[in-house]
């Protein structure tokens, strides 16, 4: 288990850290879009409801980002 926290922290990228990566950005996009759709359509259609929506659309443009990101970051590390 300490293997994976240091594989974690200092950058070093398997198939776990990964994973942990991609959950972690999931979390915080659904988080991100939350937040950004009651700011944007609170009002017009209730805080709940945009909230929501926020929350299932966030994910949608960051998780092929972040695959992306890790894909070229690793191509990197290996040259």
């Amino acid at each position: 288990m300490s293997n994976f926290f240091t594989n974690l922290a200092s950058g070093n990228l398997n198939i776990a850290t990964v994973i942990v990566w991609v959950l972690i950005a999931t979390v915080l996009s659904m988080l991100g879009g939350a937040i950004g759709g009651i700011l944007l359509a609170g009002k017009d259609i209730g805080y709940k409801f945009s909230a929501m929506l926020g929350g299932l659309f966030g994910p949608a443009g960051v998780i092929p980002a972040i695959l992306l990101g890790l894909a070229v970051l690793n191509l990197f590390t290996n040259l």
